[in-house]
């Protein structure tokens, strides 16, 4: 299934697929973190919040088993483009919509923002490239694919669908959900078989995973592939199907979630100023050229 198959309001449910982090920003307040006031969220003329209504309809009905089988098919034979880490940060800028309210600031500036924080804090220096690079996946907008499989709150696909995430009602259009291979508690996994060995609704957090899985240290590559699996480490609803490696590593998915949601601020950073440090982060972990 290729975006052809949807319409034009299908692919792009969001005015910006960053409304989905402010829906996520409202939903998780982080408790040490500056309130944002109400009226500071983004304002559009239509209801924001029936605006992501729309995008987790479209995004628990259409991510079935097969739908993830078949773009991890399609999309991890990497063969749209090679482009140097850099380059493809800033092939990302060409996101920025102007339907976005709230702040100015491109792709590159906000995963710099992030990646600043973590830097200011003292982290080690593959904590730092981690916050630089983890919304890269996100290209897969360029290429077409719709914004229900690119972001949004992510969870396995094979087996039942847990309350704890967001909008549950809407699974109930999935075929999964009628499926009796993949409507049960376990469905095609085992008890603690790990998270290595489940498949999760396909977007940039398991894309970019693939990319740089054979470069990054194991708690940046846990960080990248599963910051976006809120029913976990937030409300833990899958613990059945962990096993205590990924218990100990999504420690650190917590320690990185607040600077993924909290770190944003209209103060532009430097690009200028910060573009050698990062070269040269990249360089140490990443090859010359990554291929998308």
């Amino acid at each position: 299934m290729n975006a052809a198959n949807f319409t034009k309001e299908e692919i792009s449910p969001l005015h910006s697929i960053e409304q989905w982090e402010d829906d996520v920003l409202e939903r998780y307040p982080e408790a040490d973190a500056p309130a944002k006031a109400k009226e500071e969220f983004r304002n559009y003329d239509n209801p924001g919040r029936d605006t992501v209504r729309e995008f987790y309809r479209l995004n628990h009905k259409y991510q079935t088993y097969d739908f993830v089988m078949e773009k991890r098919k399609d999309f991890l034979q990497f063969n749209r483009k090679k482009l140097k880490v850099w380059e493809a940060m800033e092939f990302l800028n060409t996101l920025v919509d102007d339907s976005d309210p709230d702040i100015e600031l491109d792709q590159l500036q906000h995963l710099l923002q992030t990646a600043e924080a973590i830097r200011a804090d003292g982290h080690p220096d593959w904590f730092i490239l981690t916050g630089f690079i983890h919304d890269m996946g996100k290209v897969l907008c360029l290429f077409g694919e719709p914004q229900w499989a690119v972001v949004g709150d992510t969870f396995p696909v094979g087996c039942a669908h847990s309350d704890k995430i967001v909008y549950p009602e809407f699974f109930d259009a999935n075929p999964d959900s009628k499926d009796e291979r993949y409507n049960t508690k376990y469905g095609v996994y085992e008890h603690g078989c790990g998270l290595d060995n489940v498949h999760m609704s396909w977007g940039h957090d398991e894309y970019l995973y693939q990319i740089v899985k054979d470069y990054m240290p194991e708690p940046s590559l846990y960080m990248i592939r599963y910051h976006s699996f809120y029913s976990q480490h937030r409300e833990n609803a899958y613990d059945h199907l962990l096993n205590d490696h990924d218990r100990k590593m999504f420690d650190w998915v917590r320690k990185f979630n607040p600077y993924d949601l909290y770190s944003k601020s209209p103060k532009p950073p430097v690009v200028s100023e910060l573009k050698s440090y990062y070269e040269d982060l990249i360089a140490k972990y990443l090859p010359e050229e990554v291929c998308l």
